[in-house]
């Protein structure tokens, strides 16, 4: 099988392991640099060129789009997906995912738990904002953040009606949340391919730090979840469209509560702490869906 991957660069950590578990299983595969992908709009022939020349025909694609680069890098899925190759993660997956707060209303929609937030458009009235969603402290939250990049934790009513003026008048959009005490400063990541939950770690935040984030200093152990956690995971997936997915939760007195669901997850921090091979997971998932489609194609032609 030819297997492309659509990452910024190969010296990435997640882009070198999947290529690694690609090849160990004796795939063709090659890296593709979404971002020096042309999309051409033809009467009834998409094409995609990279450089000079058109895309090769690949079997199966694994999207590794950047949050900073997510129009572009979801039109090169779809247009992949037009041409009738399988992807590892949807388009329109990742586009329902990545809004933070559009995601936040399809889990809640459908009953899921997750922490009290607000997003509003006119600051007239922030005391009464933060006070409608437990008072402080209170989580500030970019909607655009990544990496714990933009997420703040005010603990008084004065630090906090000074950060939402500030991001007002400089018009970002950020959303108030609630914060939960009794997560002590960990979350729980949760990583499903194809429906199940393959891998799950716990993050704690570094001394005087509340993000828990790796890329902030924070330690991560390997952790079992509890069957409603897990059923949280799934479901969360199954709710956004997604196949591939890092889905952060915090333990909570009324249960696991949603923060967020990645559709381009990074592997080495999940893979390092469980001891997991996510890599080969997701090339197994491909290969799975991809003999499943050829099979659909050649009872059709039947």
């Amino acid at each position: 099988m030819y297997i492309g991957i659509l990452s910024r660069s190969i010296q990435l950590y997640s882009t070198r392991a999947l290529f690694r578990a690609a090849q160990v299983r004796g795939h063709r595969v090659r890296v593709f640099d979404y971002m020096n992908c042309d999309i051409m709009i033809k009467d009834n022939r998409p094409v995609l060129t990279y450089g000079v020349e058109e895309i090769p025909e690949v079997d199966a694609v694994i999207p590794r789009i950047g949050s900073s680069s997510t129009f572009h890098g979801v039109a090169v899925v779809r247009q992949l997906q037009k041409m009738g190759t399988f992807s590892a993660v949807d388009a329109d997956a990742i586009i329902k995912s990545r809004d933070k707060l559009n995601s936040l209303q399809y889990l809640s929609n459908e009953g899921l738990g997750i922490p009290n937030t607000l997003f509003f458009n006119n600051c007239t009235d922030a005391r009464h904002n933060i006070e409608s969603i437990g008072g402080v402290p209170v989580i500030i939250k970019l909607l655009e953040g990544t990496h714990g990049i933009g997420v703040i934790l005010a603990e008084t009513f004065k630090t906090a009606e000074a950060i939402i003026e500030t991001f007002s008048k400089t018009k970002q959009k950020f959303v108030l949340q609630e914060f939960i005490g009794e997560s002590k400063g960990s979350d729980i990541r949760a990583f499903v391919v194809d429906g199940q939950v393959v891998a799950s770690m716990k993050r704690s935040a570094q001394p005087g730090e509340f993000r828990s984030n790796l890329h902030r200093g924070g330690k991560s152990i390997s952790l079992p979840l509890s069957s409603k956690e897990v059923e949280t995971a799934i479901r969360a997936c199954e709710i956004l469209g997604l196949k591939v997915a890092g889905v952060d939760m915090l333990q909570s007195d009324r249960g696991p509560l949603v923060l967020e669901v990645n559709p381009s997850p990074g592997l080495e921090g999940i893979s390092k702490t469980t001891g997991v091979d996510v890599a080969g997971k997701i090339i197994e998932y491909i290969e799975r869906n991809t003999s499943e489609q050829k099979k659909l194609a050649y009872d059709e032609i039947e």
